[in-house]
């Protein structure tokens, strides 16, 4: 039931475990790790005859309620509590990886349940029971009903385990299709779910296969970090805010563990890395499943109508229609079918309302965060970082979005 990540595979442990395994193989920097595999969830949730509420979403609290209270068989507790200390116990990432989860049609960026800077044993099993259980949530079956994904009689989760890093400095990379082409990064300051999250506006770096590097460096305010068993967010000092996160040489060698991370799995891919200790990590690869917009130039932004406000092209497609600035989930009610959501950054929590909207549009983030990716892969248009834009634009507004130039649009009275 535990299985180490140098030998995990997508068939036993899911696509997020199987891709670690296999460029841990391949000799890649990945933090070590195990896997709590499809085996253990099965065992563990065999009683609670979870496929007679598929197609029940008004059982889906009291689903998530079973799992998160099931008894872990004794074996697979003792086997976890083992496989810790093979580690060391140090503090641990727990993180989904479900069998539909990072494959080349659906990535189900963000949907599931992950955790980091868990200490202990008992603390693990509690976080492996909440990504069990994160398969039940709104946000999930909604991701799955758009994708087409399975039934929750289908559902099968792993659970990977890793060695957590306290990172300097996190991000994003995406390898292009053409092995030779370039490749897009983002970076800011700290852990990583800042950047995949959208909630900073991150640094970003287009790395051509020459590497050559262009670079565009964003005003980076807050950042992640682990306090002992606690996430902090806090803010950046003023002086590192303009700073770029990683300099030209860290960027280029980004990119070189990028085309090999793309030649190990045979095809692009979307990386989460980090920098701990000096030393770049990969902490997840899953196949590209729609490609961003180009990197705009400064022509991009031209508009010959006004005011038009600008940020970074998310996905593509134009459309018009009514604001609607949705704040957080208090304001959830309010959205419409057919509104382009303004928002000051979406977390996974958001996607029922990507799945109504006609677009997009955030205060922060960058095209490769988890709000961008699942706008690709709705088809819906998205401008991300967008400074300001819950104040300067107002409900039922009319807007023409852009999401390949990356500009919006206020009709004129």
């Amino acid at each position: 039931m535990i299985v180490p990540l140098r030998s995990a595979a997508a068939g036993t442990c899911g696509g997020k475990a199987g891709a670690l395994g296999a460029l841990l193989r391949a000799g890649l920097p990945v933090p070590d790790g195990f896997v709590v595999s499809f085996a253990a969830y099965r065992a563990a949730v065999r009683d609670l005859g979870l496929e007679r509420f598929a197609g029940e979403p008004g059982r889906l609290d009291a689903v998530r309620r079973a799992i998160e209270a099931v008894e872990v068989p004794a074996t697979l507790a003792d086997a976890l509590g083992r496989a810790l200390g093979e580690l060391g116990d140090p503090p641990v990432a727990v993180r989904s990886s479900a069998a539909h989860e990072d494959t080349g049609r659906t990535s189900a960026a963000g949907q599931h349940d992950s955790f980091l800077a868990v200490r202990g044993a008992g603390a693990v099993t509690d976080a492996v029971r909440a990504c069990w259980a994160s398969l039940f949530t709104s946000r999930a079956v909604d991701y799955r009903d758009a994708s087409g994904g399975p039934s929750s009689g289908d559902l099968v989760m792993a659970v990977l385990v890793q060695r957590h890093l306290d990172a300097e400095v996190s991000g994003i990379m995406f390898t292009p299709a053409d092995p030779h082409g370039a490749i897009r990064i983002e970076a800011s300051w700290g852990l990583g779910p800042s950047v995949v999250g959208g909630t900073v506006t991150p640094d970003a770096y287009r790395v051509t296969g020459d590497g050559a590097v262009t670079r565009t460096v964003a005003c980076k305010r807050t950042r992640l970090d682990r306090q002992g068993g606690r996430l902090v967010m806090s803010d950046v000092p003023v002086r590192a805010r303009d700073r770029p996160a990683i300099d030209d040489a860290t960027a280029g060698l980004l990119a070189e563990l990028g085309r090999e991370i793309a030649a190990v799995r045979g095809g692009p891919q979307d990386v989460e890395w980090t920098i701990a200790d000096g030393r770049p990590w990969i902490l997840q690869a899953r196949p590209v499943t729609a490609t961003p917009p180009a990197w705009p130039s400064p022509a991009d932004h031209a508009s010959a109508y006004a005011p038009t406000l600008t940020g970074t092209p998310g996905s593509h497609g134009v459309v018009t229609g009514a604001a609607r600035i949705i704040r957080g989930p208090r304001d959830f009610t309010h959205a419409r079918p057919g509104d382009i959501i303004v928002c000051p950054f979406t977390d996974p929590a958001w996607t029922p309302l990507l799945r109504i909207a006609a677009g997009v549009v955030t205060e922060t983030g960058g095209v490769l965060s988890h709000a961008a990716i699942v706008a690709r892969e709705h088809g819906i248009p998205a401008v991300l970082g967008v400074p300001d834009a819950t104040s300067r634009l107002h409900d039922d507004c009319t807007i023409t979005l852009d999401g390949t130039t990356g500009t919006v649009t206020v009709a004129e009275a």
